[in-house]
């Protein structure tokens, strides 16, 4: 979908009562000379970037530029200018060839894959087969790997020629072209089952100064880049965690682009002179979700309860009042987006029901624990203790246990750390399928488990059956008939005490052109070019 700006603001304030958005908006076009002295103090060095640098300000940390790990969205906009992959997902959730120039599925278990003739990594060492077969590996030696628990096997590299390969599995996956562009290649002798925080890649830029610890990187041009120049010097990636900071490096120039904006941010940013929003329908899932690690006998381990707690949120206003309008509630257990979603259930606000029916299961006197990472989503804060105001009012008492970006929340999903009972979690889809994400949330297994890829500990046998005979389906219509009715299966076991797909919200200065925003919430940095 083409981002499209949001309207621009009348001129004068309006008369009579003024909304919470109203007040932000005009806030920050007359209040910005009291609040920018401190707020921009917060954001990092100051001073405009220069005509050939553009400037970046995530609202998560960085740690690498390898994504074995590390695959937020913004992330991937950076990861993917240094380091390749042999596919990418382009508009309108389409796969396109990049490091590879054929990708054709010639058997039920095979695809017929050819590199690029004369792609290089920055140091003119060319892109070789084994470094793809070397790469694989890596990906699934990591434990906790997001992306790993999206592909229902990792394929084996078969080599053909010089350039040419086999990507072999023992069964059918028929979205393998897709899958494919979230594997990174590397050199084969520096590649590690590990975050790599240093080495080569293939991409536009290179890295010519980290500091991963802080979340900083300045990226220069990649002077052997074998396909087209990019349009920018230098680009400079910047942490700065809190959004009035970020807010507020943009409108003085500081910032060039920002992402995972909340709507009252964008409310105060639209209509600004030198400053574009940009929205797209996301295809994100954010949900508050159960952990399912819980032993026999504890109330969360009863699906009734699990559901029973799902009528005490009021999803129509945390969207209308907390997220003001930027988000879809749930309507099934991917968002309806993806190719192959379908809509499986909807969320009831109904507070004397869930007191009815906790009395009921013996579970009136549930205490609960949420977890999340801060910036996991776009006002996050405000979604959680809106909850917890709602769980209190219905008699179950809550508490919540926030995370820094860069902490140790991957133990605490994993089950390696300590216990909690809800996880404010976001989960892309870097495919555009919902096979995949449904593979990736609800395909756990025992075995998973223990290497800690079941995601929040969802093991459910029937689902995970029924999912790898979706995966392994040819037949588009089929596998999409297949892949409706476990969905509508995975619903009934209330996986989620609330959830909801968000829009993308991006912000950017009017001399940064040719910012194409991807429906998957990342662009292409090579694209970008600046003006002023």
């Amino acid at each position: 979908m083409t981002p499209t700006p949001h309207s621009a603001p009348s001129e004068s304030p309006p008369r009579g009562p003024l909304s919470r958005r109203t007040l932000l908006r005009w806030g920050a076009l007359g209040g910005a000379g009291i609040a920018l002295g401190p707020l921009a103090a917060c954001a990092g060095p100051t001073g405009a970037p220069g005509p050939g640098t553009l400037t970046l300000g995530l609202n998560r940390s960085l740690v690498s530029l390898d994504n074995k790990l590390n695959q937020f969205d913004a992330a991937v906009t950076v990861q993917r200018a240094v380091r390749q992959a042999l596919t990418r997902i382009g508009p309108r959730m389409r796969p396109e060839l990049v490091l590879a120039d054929r990708f054709e599925m010639t058997e039920p278990t095979a695809w017929s894959v050819r590199l690029r003739d004369g792609v290089c990594y920055s140091d003119g060492s060319p892109v070789t087969v084994e470094d793809v077969a070397t790469a694989l590996r890596m990906y699934g030696q990591v434990t906790g790997s997001f992306l790993l628990g999206l592909f229902p096997e990792l394929p084996t590299v078969e080599p053909t020629g010089e350039r040419t390969f086999r990507l072999r599995t023992q069964h059918p996956v028929p979205v393998l072209d897709r899958l494919m562009a979230n594997i990174h290649i590397t050199p084969a002798a520096a590649n590690r089952p590990e975050e790599l925080q240093s080495g080569l890649g293939s991409g536009p830029y290179q890295v010519v100064k980290a500091n991963s610890g802080a979340g900083e990187y300045t990226l220069g041009r990649n002077t052997r880049y074998w396909g087209t120049r990019p349009r920018v010097d230098t680009v400079r990636v910047r942490f700065v965690p809190e959004e009035s900071s970020r807010v507020i490096a943009l409108r003085s120039g500081e910032i060039d682009v920002v992402d995972t904006l909340t709507p009252d941010s964008a409310d105060q940013l639209t209509g600004l002179p030198g400053v574009t929003v940009a929205e797209t329908s996301g295809v994100r899932m954010c949900q508050l979700f159960y952990n399912f690690r819980k032993p026999k006998g504890h109330p969360l381990a009863d699906a009734r309860v699990r559901e029973a707690l799902t009528y005490a949120i009021d999803g129509e206003a945390l969207i209308r009042d907390v997220l003001t309008d930027s988000a879809e509630e749930a309507g099934g257990v991917v968002p309806l987006a993806l190719e192959g979603a379908v809509l499986a259930g909807e969320y009831t606000y109904d507070p004397r029901k869930a007191k009815a029916l906790l009395a009921s299961l013996g579970a009136s006197d549930l205490r609960i624990k949420i977890i999340w990472e801060s910036g996991e989503f776009a006002a996050d804060t405000s979604v959680m203790e809106a909850v917890i105001d709602m769980l209190q009012a219905v008699g179950v008492r809550a508490s919540l246990q926030q995370f820094e970006p860069g902490g140790d929340i991957l133990k605490w999903r994993q089950g390696r750390a300590g216990d909690w009972d809800v996880i404010g979690n976001g989960y892309g889809s870097p495919t555009g399928q919902a096979l995949t994400v449904l593979q990736g949330m609800y395909g756990g297994t025992a075995e998973k488990d223990r290497t800690g890829d079941a995601f929040m500990g969802y093991i459910v046998p029937r689902v995970e059956r029924a999912l790898s005979a979706a995966a392994m389906e040819v037949d588009t219509t089929r596998r999409n008939e297949q892949l409706a009715a476990v969905q509508r299966d995975i619903w009934d076991t209330w996986p989620s005490l609330w959830a909801f797909a968000p829009k993308t919200l991006l912000a950017r200065r009017d001399r940064v052109h040719d910012l194409r925003l991807l429906t998957i919430n990342s662009y292409d940095l090579s694209a970008v070019r600046l003006e002023g």
